[in-house]
C-alpha cells in the first residue's frame, strides 16, 4: 500500500512502511539546472565538459485541484502526476524544454545500490558516480599501459574511470527498493552522499517508477512486468560449446571436426571473419562488409550444410557500420543511407586504425536493406543460425540523422540496433536463430536474445580481465537483463598481455557453469591459447560434455530468466543484503548451483564461504554446511556446490561422474 502525504511545503511517499521519496524546503525533490555540455569522442570513448550556468532548487510545493504536484521557484516549475501501481508508484513528469533536471531520493547511510546497467568494477555502487551514457568500455591507453608496465606494478583502474557499453537508469537497493527512470537522456547518478541518492538528466524524464518488495526475486519480476523480457536461447545452444574459429572454410572444418572426433560436444562454430579479415596494428579484425568473402569461405552454404550434417550450427558477425570504400559502403553512400556531418559529408568513426561509415538506423530504406539484404539474404538464406550483433554505442551526438535528435537517440541506438536484428529474424519466420549483443540500454531485454560482457582483456585483472565478468553480469541482472554470457578467453590482447592455457581453461570452467558456452579467438589468435591447444584440449572435451550433461538444469534456469529472474546472481542474492556478501566473484546459477570461479594464476585451492543451505561438493559428493571452507580447485574443476535437496541432485551427481 502506497501512502502519499502532502503537508504544507512537505511531501512524503511511503510503501510498506519504507520512505520512497520526500520533499522538504531544505531537501528538495527536484532541481532545475541550465548547463552547457561539450562532448569529445575517440574510438567510442566519450569525454564531457559541463558548465553549469544556473541552478534552481524547486523549493515550493503546491497540490493542484486535479491531483498534480507542482514544484516551483523563481518562475520555474515542474509538475508531477502520481499513479499507484503494483508494488509501488509511478511519477509522470512535465518539465521545461532546454533545462536539465536533478532528483533527490532519501537513502539510509549503509544502503547498498546495485544495477545501473552493466558496471564492471564492482556490484555495490554506493559511494560512486554512475554515468548514464552508452560508450566504449575499453580504452587504448589502458591496453598500452598494461603492455609497457610490469604486471606487479600495474594499478587496476577504479570504477569512475571505466565506461559501460550498456548503462541503464534502473537501480535496486538492499532495502528492497527499485528506482526506474524512463529516459534516454545523458545523465549521472551520484551515490556519494550519506543520506541521499541523486539522479541528474539532460532533459526531464518521462517518469520515475519507485517499487518496494520483500526480496530481489520479487523486484525482478515486478520489473519484467514493466519492461517485457523476451530473451531466449534456442535449444541447440545447450548441446555443447560454440567454438570461436576463424581463418576460412578449411580451418573451421578441420578444427571443428577434430574436436568432435576427440569427443567434445560442439553446438556451433562462430566465424566472425565470414565477411573477410582486416589486419591492423592491433591484430586481426573483421572486414566490415556484410557479405561472404568468397576467397576465405567459398561455397559457405555448402560448408554450413556439412557442419549441420554433424549436428553443428554456423554463426556469423555483423555490426551497423561499413568499412570506408568497401563495396557495401559505396552502395549505401550512393543511396544516402549513411550518417552525415552537418556539412553534408559522411560521418566516419574510427576503429583502431580504419574508418567506417555508420548506417542510419532512422532511415526506413536503410532499415529495410539491413533486414532484407544484409541479414536476410546474406546470412539467413545461407543457413546461418545466429550472429554477434556487435557495437551500437558510437553514435555521435553532433551528427545529422534522417529522423531525430542524435543527443536523444545516442543511448537508445543499441536498442534500436537490436530491434532491427530481432525483426529481421521474426519477419523471416526463422526458427532456432538467435543473436547476441554487447551494447544496450533500457529495454534491451525486449529485443536482444542474450547479451555478452564484451570485451575483456586476456588477463586476470579485476578492472578489465576475467574477474570483471561477474560484477558486470550481476549489475545487468539487477537491471532486468536476465540472460548474459561472456567471451571465453577474453578479447583484447596486446604486447605481453596474452592468455595462457591455464587462463583459457579457467575461463572455460566459468562458461561451463553458465547459460551459454562460447569462446573467442581474441584479436590476436596466434598469440593466445585456444580450445585445441595441447594443454587445453582435454579440458575442452570434458567441460563441453559436462555443459551438455547439465542441459536440463540450464534449460530450467533459462525458463526462469525468461520470466525476469536472473540466471546469474551474486552470493548475497538470497539474503537480500549486501552485508551478507563474502566474495564478489562467487555466484548462483539458478537456485541450486553455487559456483566459485578461480580468478588467480597458479591457484589450485580456494577459500569459499557457502550461503545458508545443505550443500554437496559437485566433484567429491562431500556434504558441506554453510560457512568458510578451503577446497581443492585443480585445473578443470572449480569449486562448485549443489543443494542436497535439489530435484536436480541426481542430474548433478551423474554429470560429475561422467566428467571423471
Amino acid at each position: 500500500m502506497v501512502h502519499s502525504q502532502v503537508s504544507g511545503n512537505t511531501w512524503r511517499v511511503l510503501c510498506a512502511g519504507k520512505l520512497l521519496a520526500e520533499h522538504r524546503p531544505d531537501a528538495v525533490f527536484i532541481s532545475a539546472v541550465r548547463q552547457e555540455k561539450r562532448y569529445s569522442a575517440d574510438r567510442g570513448s566519450v569525454k564531457t565538459q559541463v558548465t553549469e550556468a544556473e541552478r534552481i532548487p524547486l523549493t515550493d510545493l503546491q497540490e493542484t485541484e486535479d491531483g498534480l504536484l507542482r514544484f516551483s521557484a523563481r518562475g520555474h516549475s515542474a509538475e508531477v502526476r502520481l499513479t499507484e501501481e503494483k508494488g509501488g508508484l509511478r511519477l509522470d513528469f512535465s518539465g521545461e524544454a532546454g533545462w536539465s533536471y536533478e532528483f533527490r531520493l532519501p537513502a539510509e547511510k549503509d544502503e547498498a545500490v546495485f544495477g545501473g546497467g552493466e558496471q564492471y568494477r564492482q556490484t555495490n555502487l554506493r559511494g560512486e558516480q554512475v554515468v548514464n551514457f552508452v560508450s566504449e568500455h575499453i580504452k587504448a591507453v589502458t591496453i598500452i599501459e598494461k603492455a609497457l608496465v610490469p604486471r606487479p606494478l600495474y594499478r587496476e583502474k577504479e570504477h569512475s574511470s571505466i565506461g559501460s557499453y550498456a548503462p541503464m537508469p534502473v537501480f535496486v537497493t538492499d532495502r528492497g527498493r527499485m528506482i526506474l527512470f524512463d529516459t534516454a537522456a545523458d545523465g549521472l547518478a551520484d551515490f556519494t552522499g550519506e543520506d541521499a541518492l541523486l539522479f541528474a538528466f539532460d532533459t526531464c524524464p518521462a517518469s520515475l517508477t519507485l517499487l518496494q518488495a520483500k526480496d530481489f526475486r520479487t523486484l525482478s519480476q515486478l520489473l519484467a512486468e514493466r519492461i517485457p523480457n523476451r530473451q531466449y536461447l534456442p535449444a541447440w545452444c545447450h548441446e555443447g560449446m560454440i567454438l570461436g574459429i576463424q581463418g576460412g572454410t578449411d580451418t573451421i572444418l578441420k578444427k571443428c571436426f577434430a574436436m568432435l572426433d576427440a569427443g567434445a560436444k560442439v553446438s556451433a562454430v562462430w566465424s566472425q571473419d565470414w565477411s573477410g579479415e582486416l589486419r591492423t596494428v592491433m591484430g586481426k579484425q573483421v572486414w566490415w562488409n556484410w557479405e561472404v568473402d568468397e576467397k576465405l569461405y567459398p561455397d559457405l552454404k555448402g560448408t554450413i550444410q556439412r557442419l549441420n550434417a554433424r549436428g553443428v550450427r554456423f554463426l556469423a558477425y555483423i555490426n551497423p557500420y561499413l568499412v570506408k570504400d568497401g563495396r557495401l559502403y559505396n552502395y549505401c553512400k550512393e543511396k544516402g543511407w549513411l550518417i552525415r556531418k552537418r556539412d553534408g559529408s559522411i560521418y566516419h568513426i574510427k576503429s583502431t586504425t580504419f574508418d567506417a561509415g555508420m548506417l542510419d538506423l532512422t532511415h526506413p530504406e536503410a532499415v529495410r536493406y539491413i533486414k532484407e539484404t544484409l541479414i536476410g539474404q546474406n546470412m539467413l538464406d545461407l543457413g546461418v543460425s545466429g550472429w554477434m550483433a556487435d557495437f551500437g554505442e558510437y553514435l555521435p551526438v553532433d551528427c545529422v540523422l534522417h529522423d531525430g535528435d542524435p543527443r536523444l537517440l545516442h543511448n537508445a541506438w543499441p536498442v534500436l540496433w537490436a530491434k532491427i536484428n530481432r525483426e529481421a529474424i521474426e519477419e523471416r519466420g526463422a526458427k532456432d536463430v538467435f543473436f547476441f549483443t554487447r551494447s544496450g540500454y533500457l529495454g534491451i531485454q525486449t529485443y536482444a536474445p542474450i547479451l555478452w560482457n564484451g570485451d575483456q582483456h586476456t588477463d586476470t585483472t579485476k578492472d578489465y580481465g576475467l574477474p570483471c565478468v561477474m560484477p558486470a553480469s550481476f549489475s545487468l541482472a539487477f537491471s532486468g537483463v536476465t540472460m548474459v554470457h561472456c567471451d571465453i578467453g577474453g578479447f583484447f590482447s596486446f604486447g605481453k598481455m596474452r592468455r595462457s592455457g591455464e587462463l583459457f581453461t579457467r575461463w572455460m570452467e566459468m562458461g561451463c557453469f553458465s547459460l551459454l558456452m562460447r569462446s573467442h579467438e581474441s584479436i590476436r589468435p596466434w598469440a593466445n591459447a585456444q580450445f585445441d591447444a595441447k594443454n587445453v584440449k582435454s579440458y575442452t572435451v570434458k567441460l563441453t560434455r559436462l555443459h551438455a550433461a547439465l542441459r536440463p538444469y540450464i534449460e530450467h534456469v533459462a525458463k526462469e530468466a525468461e520470466k525476469g529472474v536472473p540466471a546469474l546472481r551474486p552470493d548475497f542474492w538470497e539474503k537480500g543484503s549486501f552485508a551478507a556478501s563474502r566474495d564478489p566473484y562467487c555466484y548462483f546459477l539458478g537456485d541450486d548451483l553455487f559456483v566459485c570461479p578461480v580468478i588467480l594464476r597458479g591457484v589450485r585451492s580456494r577459500t569459499v564461504v557457502l550461503p545458508e543451505g545443505d550443500w554437496v561438493g559437485f566433484w567429491t559428493g562431500r556434504r558441506y554446511r554453510p560457512g568458510k571452507h578451503r577446497v581443492a580447485a585443480p585445473l578443470g574443476k572449480p569449486p562448485v556446490f549443489y543443494r542436497r535437496d535439489s530435484k536436480y541432485a541426481e542430474l548433478f551427481r551423474k554429470a560429475s561422474d561422467q566428467y571423471k
